[in-house]
């Protein structure tokens, strides 16, 4: 009787709780950043001052995409936001209809400033196991069949699902690659409509969104990029393409 009043009151005051149970609570993702601009509307993960981990899908551009980091509510000014432009943009090859690899390496162009709103989330020292519950964080619809931008970062838990069940549940065209960790099933929230859409498993990196079938039917896992395989792509695009800083006679790796 009591949560009848409840959500009735709820009602009268024009308040909506069966929509914003999934919003995470502001800036406990203080890695989350939201790319923006030059057709580009998609999330990613900071691993460095400099670099950010998203999906091949999410393809900013050079100069034209600002990386918003320390957001929460993407639609005001919080005072807890760096806007930094987009610098280079690396993606890893070969995609095709039926990808191989999904995932983009983004530098800024000016190292982020880490505070309590801003940090970088650790890489993978382990790849996720099949029953693992993992944490997947974006600012994308969590109703399947909506597709519209939240304004507030959304989060959902998801558990890791083995690849031959997750096998099962591509459709014809899609093939399965070693890259791919799925993550999802029936009973769970299991939609993300977000590119890039970033998962933790036990406080490090070990997923962006690649394909969102939990968003299709939530009996289906997501499909996301298992970055416990990519380690030393990252760590070599980092080596290859931060700037270097000549003093006098010494010359640096571009740091924060």
């Amino acid at each position: 009787m009591n949560l009848l009043l409840l959500v009735v009151a709820l009602g009268l005051t024009g308040a909506s709780p069966l929509h914003d149970y999934k919003v995470c609570q502001p800036h406990s993702r203080p890695w989350q950043v939201y790319l923006h601009g030059g057709g580009v509307s998609c999330s990613g993960a900071l691993i460095d001052s400099l670099w950010i981990v998203t999906s091949f899908d999410c393809a900013p551009t050079s100069f034209s995409t600002i990386a918003s980091l320390g957001e929460h509510d993407v639609t005001v000014d919080e005072g807890t936001e760096q806007h930094i432009y987009v610098a280079d943009v690396i993606r890893h090859s070969p995609y095709f209809r039926s990808p191989m690899h999904s995932l983009t390496m983004v530098r800024l162009a000016k190292p982020a400033r880490f505070t309590q709103y801003i940090q970088p989330i650790p890489l993978p020292s382990r790849c996720p196991q099949p029953g693992q519950t993992c944490h997947v964080s974006g600012w994308g619809s969590t109703i399947p069949n909506q597709y519209d931008r939240a304004k507030l970062l959304k989060c959902i838990s998801v558990p890791v699902v083995d690849d031959h069940t997750c096998i099962n549940t591509f459709p014809e065209f899609l093939f399965w690659s070693l890259g791919m960790v799925c993550a999802g099933q029936a009973n769970t929230d299991n939609c993300m409509h977000d590119r890039g859409s970033v998962m933790v498993c036990d406080g490090q990196l070990q997923g962006v969104q690649w394909f969102s079938h939990g968003c299709r039917n939530q009996a289906d896992p997501s499909v996301y990029t298992k970055l416990c395989k990519y380690n030393n792509w990252i760590s070599d695009v980092m080596d290859r393409y931060t700037p270097t800083l000549t003093t006098g006679t010494t010359t640096v790796k571009m740091t924060s």
